[in-house]
This record gives structure tokens, C-alpha cells and sequence, in this order.
């Protein structure tokens, strides 16, 4: 188990989010990236669901809400907005080293946006995330 500090987690998480092709950034409409330190009983009813990047039991990282590619016309009546949840506690449990986690935290962060454009789980395995 590697611990970080709340201020080390989110800037991986940014740094993460800034490493993304700027057309990815630049197509991300009505959609939230936060932290937080635990997945609470909600969301971990996701595991094994295609918006979770789970390892085993422990959830990393949750997509909520319409991905881009089933919004219709309908979309964006005041609609709130979808959440990315990057998961600190799980990813701390998991990796032994800051490279690790540094390196896994990525990983979650471009698997929940691949999420939001609609690719499914056996996409973005595909693709290494």
C-alpha cells in the first residue's frame, strides 16, 4: 500500500487529464472529473458494471451518466451533469509505489473518459486501459 496525500492524488489526477490529445478535452461536454477518498455503498454496487475500472473487489475509478454517443436532441434540457469519479483509497490499496499508482491513476482517468464517449469495457481493454 503507497499513501498519498489529498493534494498528491488530485494532481495526478490533473496531470492526467492534461497529458489527454486536447480534442478529447475540447469534446468533454456537461461532465465532472472529481475525487474522493471511498466509494460509497452506490457506487460500489457499479463493480463489474461497464462504467467501473475495478481491481478485484477495490473500485477505481466510475463513469455516471449518458455517454456522448446515446444523447439525442433530448439532451442538455437541463440536464446535470455526468460525474467521473476517480477513487483515492482503492488505488492506494492496490499499488505499492508512487510510480504504480501514478501510472494506474492515468489509466483510470482515460478508461472513465473512453467511458463517456461510449466505449464499452472490451474497447478500452483493447486499448490498454
Amino acid at each position: 500500500m503507497y499513501e498519498l496525500t489529498d493534494e498528491q492524488f488530485e494532481e495526478i489526477v490533473e496531470v492526467a487529464l492534461d497529458a489527454m490529445p486536447e480534442r478529447f478535452i475540447e469534446a468533454l461536454e456537461n461532465v465532472v472529473v472529481t475525487v474522493a477518498d471511498e466509494p460509497d455503498a452506490r457506487q460500489l454496487r457499479s463493480l463489474g458494471d461497464d462504467a467501473a475500472e475495478s481491481r478485484g473487489s477495490e473500485l477505481l475509478g466510475l463513469y455516471e451518466g449518458t455517454p456522448a454517443t446515446e444523447r439525442g436532441t433530448w439532451y442538455g434540457d437541463g440536464e446535470v451533469p455526468d460525474v467521473i469519479t476517480i477513487f483515492k483509497g482503492p488505488h492506494e490499496r492496490c499499488f505499492s509505489t508512487y510510480a504504480s499508482i501514478s501510472e494506474q491513476i492515468r489509466k483510470t482517468v482515460v478508461h472513465e473518459v473512453g467511458h463517456y464517449f461510449g466505449n464499452d469495457e472490451a474497447m478500452l481493454r483493447a486499448m490498454g486501459y
